[in-house]
């Protein structure tokens, strides 16, 4: 929609929204009561001593208007022909502006089918060129007439446009949504898949020590109890691990990830390959932590500079990761262009901040992102928590 079509449709918003809680009934009744009180004040105001056919006949003009959103062409008929009957029979007791034809026009002008919208503005225009002597007369027939059809027809228009623009922000909606859930299922799943190698990592070494405890237990004590402390070590990081990750469903029938999990040891690597871009990078690391924070730490920086560096413009970027209190924080900072808050506060800026956020709450922590200070460039921080 144009500017002027939005704020029309937004007035008349505004104007439903007013009277939204008022019957229509009752609203049409005053209205026709206001085209009552017109056509009889004109009749009695031409000459008091009018027959009463004639005051009939200005009764009949705004009679039909309470059902004119039921039936908007019979209403336009009733009326047309009262108003008619006035003008052939009582030409000068009929008001200058006739209220009743005016909102029945308008009536079919908004709510009536195509065609009974076309015989009302063909029969409007004949009728105005034939039953008028003069040219002013029929400019000023033909003016106060079509002039309300028109304006019927426009908010008939924008009322349209706003069913249209209404039914594809559901859509866009509804495909958002869906792009969400599909995105947030994706990376839970494979975020499933990365727990699960270092859960099965951390049961594996359990199984072999228990195995050669027994081995060593007579020959030598000292490292059989080594081996029993590695053992209850093992499973109570295993044990944390599950807890954080319970609750998050291993995509079915994906078949097993024999790669190593990544750990903050590497960040220098992929911080070379983003160098190669031309991006300047500055990466602190004062902290690792265990093997799952380390992976999630490990892909929320990748996510982030991989974002940076498609859709920031920046030239440098600060990453650091560093232990504040019983948490990892990570803060990925660029000098971009940066994003609207409110893109980035409602986690709608693609598949990397969702996977981001996911991966921050599966180790039991938080991630949050949007514009650096000043609106400029973009800032993603993670807390991740250290302890059980």
């Amino acid at each position: 929609m144009s500017r002027w079509q939005a704020r029309a449709a937004g007035l008349g918003e505004r104007v439903q929204a007013r009277f939204a809680g008022v019957n229509p009934y009752l609203l049409d009744v005053l209205l026709a009561l206001g085209a009552l009180a017109v056509s009889l004040w004109s009749v009695w105001h031409d000459d008091p001593d009018w027959p009463w056919w004639v005051y009939a006949l200005a009764v009949a003009t705004a009679l039909p208007l309470p059902w004119r959103r039921k039936a908007p062409f019979r209403v336009f008929c009733l009326s047309g022909l009262a108003s008619a009957a006035t003008g052939l029979w009582a030409h000068s007791a009929m008001p200058q502006l006739p209220l009743g034809m005016v909102v029945a026009i308008y009536t079919v002008a908004d709510f009536g089918r195509e065609w009974q919208r076309w015989v009302t503005l063909v029969s409007l225009i004949v009728g105005n060129v034939l039953g008028t002597h003069s040219v002013n007369g029929m400019l000023f027939s033909l003016l106060s007439s079509v002039v309300p059809f028109v304006f019927g027809s426009l908010v008939r228009e924008l009322r349209r446009l706003a069913r249209a623009e209404a039914s594809r922000a559901t859509e866009v909606g509804h495909r958002a949504a869906a792009d969400a859930a599909r995105a947030v299922a994706e990376e839970r799943a494979r975020i499933a898949r990365e727990m699960h190698d270092i859960l099965a990592h951390a049961v594996s070494l359990m199984v072999i020590q228990a195995e050669a405890g027994p081995v060593v237990v007579r020959s030598d004590p000292d490292r059989a109890i080594r081996t029993f402390d590695t053992i209850a070590d093992s499973g109570r990081d295993a044990m944390v691990q599950l807890r954080r990750v319970l609750g998050v469903l291993k995509e079915q029938g994906a078949g097993p990830e024999l790669a190593p999990q990544p750990t903050l040891a590497e960040l220098p690597a992929v911080v070379e390959r983003v160098r190669e871009s031309g991006l300047r990078v500055e990466l602190t690391v004062q902290e690792l932590g265990p093997a799952d924070v380390q992976a999630a730490a490990y892909r929320i920086v990748q996510e982030a500079l991989t974002n940076t560096v498609k859709h920031s413009g920046a030239d440098r970027v600060t990453v650091r990761v560093a232990r504040v209190r019983e948490q990892l924080e990570v803060v990925v900072e660029d000098n971009g262009a940066g994003v609207p808050v409110a893109v980035a506060g409602a986690w709608s800026g693609g598949r990397g901040l969702v996977g981001i956020r996911e991966r921050a709450a599966a180790c039991g922590g938080r991630a949050v992102a949007g514009p650096g200070p000043g609106g400029r460039g973009f800032v993603v921080t993670a807390s991740l928590p250290l302890g059980s």
